[in-house]
């Protein structure tokens, strides 16, 4: 655990070194593809943009981490638990809050000497001499690490001490002011990476990182870009890692003159970078340097005032001192445009102010006009409401006259079937007494006296014949109103409606509104109509 510790810390300062800390979103492999580059760029700035702008959320995601090691680191009950705990703390405030990352590596180390064990205690060591080197301090660093021999360490410390020195002394070139201390440093640089790279496993990241970075300084620009691309295509890269790996590449591009592709690989590494919560990173300021002498001035000045902000926030003061060579640039060129767009609004703002004056003038003489028309409508109106009126009043007559006719089309057809059915069913009733008469006749010549007193008292004829007539009626009225049952429905509640059982036919309360639908709205004659006391009627009526 202690090993995979040392090689967590070795990655991490390899990207204090490397990278640019912006939260974002990244999607597929990077700059190896080969035409599509402007598509590609306008693509990844709208990503980055995109995480940019959620960037809140991922400073949330770290400091939920940052609040479980901690909460872990307080319920630990072992030394030993205790420092691999606060090794995990050191890596991910390392590139965060180096003032947090420097003290946690001041509790480490105060649990190494509580444990007694020298190896911890240099470990830690370590650990504060690569803050120091992150917050500038590369004198109080230099001092730690020459405290320190290589011989004392174990081989697993080796890579991390030589990438403290390595990072330390390459530093120390970049703000050297005078060529030959500048040449010293690059060669104690090139002797710690040549060490490295004896010590790193193949096929690791790290590897692959400083085989690149050797390429790089060695002008073999190409072929770090084939040993990067070769070990990405063969393993899993994390966020972290991956804007390590885009910012190498941007590197050799950059040296190439391939300036699409650097632009691409600086965009990949920016969006790692924001995705992974990072505040010490290069690749956003190089990303806004470049984006300014483009002529994209608003996201040039976005990304650089984040960069400072970060660069504030983690205490990373090498990368303020690099910030402040270029931000009086991007932001003057910001200002100008600010100051450009500033006149190009005042001349609108004129030629608006002009173009208002002759509106107003122009309002004056329409407004006048428009009283001359309002005048003339007010009059049109005038005439077209006494006319609409008339129309309204021969529509109404047209209309009542157009009800009457159609009353008496129907009073006319009704009386025309009604006569008709009248006149068969009188004829049919004649008819059927004249046969009841016979038939009665018939029984008392045969002087069958109790058969013909049965007849007599019999109702089955009335009650066949009354049947007869309601059956008559029902088919007569639905063919006069075939929708009356429906329409009839329709003025009833949901639920309550009336449906006869047999189609064509009606029931008693449906019958009681046929005859009021003809005009028979006595209760006392259609209880008479339909043979039911008046008191059913009533009955029928009020419910429904």
């Amino acid at each position: 655990m202690l090993c995979r510790k040392i090689k967590s810390s070795y990655i991490c300062d390899v990207m204090m070194s490397k990278i640019i800390t912006i939260v974002v979103l990244l999607t597929g492999i990077f700059c190896s593809f080969e035409a599509a580059g402007g598509a590609r760029a306008d693509s990844l700035l709208r990503e980055l943009d995109e995480v940019v702008d959620n960037r809140e959320y991922y400073l949330t995601l770290k400091e939920k981490r940052l609040s479980e090691l901690r909460e872990s680191l307080e319920m630990a009950k072992d030394d030993g638990t205790r420092f691999e705990l606060l090794g995990r703390l050191v890596d991910e405030y390392h590139p965060y809050n180096t003032d947090s990352a420097y003290q946690m590596s001041l509790d480490r180390l105060a649990v190494a000497r509580r444990m007694g064990n020298d190896t911890l205690m240099r470990n830690a060591r370590m650990n504060i001499a690569n803050i120091l080197v992150a917050t500038g301090m590369f004198v109080e660093a230099t001092e730690i690490m020459d405290s320190i021999r290589s011989s004392d360490l174990p081989d697993y410390l080796h890579p991390y001490y030589y990438h403290i020195m390595r990072t330390l002394y390459g530093n120390l070139a970049d703000y050297s002011a005078f060529a030959p201390i500048r040449r010293d440093y690059i060669a104690k640089t090139n002797l710690y990476r040549d060490s490295l790279l004896q010590v790193n496993e193949e096929g690791t990241m790290a590897m692959a990182i400083n085989r690149a970075d050797m390429l790089n300084s060695e002008g073999k620009y190409r072929e770090a870009i084939d040993v990067l691309q070769t070990f990405i295509s063969q393993n899993e890269v994390s966020e972290h890692d991956r804007a390590i790996m885009a910012w190498t590449m941007s590197e050799s591009y950059g040296n190439l003159g391939e300036y699409d592709r650097q632009k691409e690989c600086l965009l990949v590494s920016a969006i790692s970078d924001m995705k992974s919560a990072v505040r010490e990173y290069i690749s956003l300021r190089q990303l806004a340097y470049m984006l300014q002498k483009e002529g994209d001035m608003e996201r040039a000045y976005r990304f650089m005032n984040l960069s400072v902000k970060d660069a504030t926030d983690c205490n990373a003061r090498p990368r303020i001192v690099q910030l402040n060579d270029i931000y009086p640039e991007v932001n003057g060129g910001y200002v100008r445009i600010i100051m450009g767009q500033r006149r190009v609004l005042l001349w609108l703002l004129a030629a608006v102010t002009l173009l208002l004056l002759g509106l107003v003038a122009a309002l004056m003489y329409v407004r006048k006009q428009m009283k001359h028309i309002a005048d003339a409508r007010r009059t049109i109106e005038e005439a077209n409401d006494r006319l609409r009126q008339l129309n309204l009043d021969l529509k109404k007559s047209n209309d009542n006259l157009h009800e009457a006719n159609q009353s008496i089309a129907e009073n006319s057809q009704l009386k025309e079937v009604y006569i008709g059915r009248y006149m068969d069913q009188c004829m049919s009733y004649i008819d059927k007494l004249e046969s009841y008469r016979k038939n009665l006749g018939k029984l008392m010549a045969a002087n069958r006296r109790e058969a013909l007193s049965d007849a007599i008292k019999s109702t089955k004829f009335i009650d066949d014949e009354l049947k007869a007539f309601y059956d008559n009626f029902d088919v007569t009225f639905l063919s006069l109103f075939p929708n009356f049952v429906e329409d009839f429905n329709k003025l009833l509640m949901p639920g309550e409606s009336i449906h006869p059982k047999k189609e064509g036919t009606l029931t008693t309360e449906l019958r009681i509104f046929a005859l009021i639908r003809l005009g028979i709205d006595d209760s006392d004659r259609i209880a008479k109509f339909l043979r039911y006391s008046l008191t059913t009627i009533y009955n029928y009526r009020t419910k429904v």
